[in-house]
């Protein structure tokens, strides 16, 4: 005894809505009333509407109308195909443009706190004074008669160390080392 439900050798839970808009590159087998022709909707067409001139140009009327007939089918399928592409496109261009649109807007609030935060914290530092609640710091050195440098303040001076000159060898130095040794020195 068979299953009432029929057995799909497609994948589970695949989508078919997609093999519509597939139409346009999908290769078809045409089976007209002469031979098959194979290839895209485009192809079909263009190969039909061939056959039709060609029964026309013989003077065979029920030929060329049967070819335009099946020309015409597929121009139907491809325009069909065409104009899902195009809803398609159209809807996915809609829904990028909402996702944008949502992203600008969550920029702008975010921006917006972030600019509220630095009001409130500049608001902040002002109702503390200039000072706020910072002890004056006042720089070892910086004129006040009233301090006293001690030895743990002051930095000491390091020392410059005298840099070395640079040498240039001198080319006959290195034309002697170079050159093997004369007779002379011999």
């Amino acid at each position: 005894m068979r299953s009432s439900k029929s057995r799909s050798r497609n994948k589970p839970g695949r989508n078919r809505s997609n093999t519509v808009g597939n139409v346009v590159n999908r290769v078809f087998d045409s089976s007209g009333p002469e031979s098959k022709v194979r290839g895209t909707p485009q192809q079909i067409i263009e190969k039909y509407n061939q056959l039709a001139r060609d029964a026309q140009l013989a003077n065979d009327r029920v030929a060329a109308e049967n070819f335009q007939q099946h020309a015409e089918h597929y121009l139907r399928l491809l325009g069909a195909a065409q104009k899902e592409q195009d809803a398609r496109r159209e809807q996915q261009e809609r829904e990028n443009r909402d996702r944008q649109a949502e992203r600008d807007r969550e920029r702008q609030e975010q921006a917006e706190r972030d600019r509220e935060r630095q009001e409130r914290e500049g608001q902040a530092q002002q109702d503390d004074g200039p000072e706020g609640d910072q002890p004056k710091v006042v720089e070892a050195g910086g004129g006040d008669p009233g301090l006293v440098e001690t030895p743990e303040n002051q930095v000491p001076e390091k020392p410059k160390r005298a840099r070395k000159p640079r040498r240039k060898p001198e080319p006959s130095q290195k034309a002697d080392e170079a050159s093997p040794p004369s007779k002379a020195a011999e």
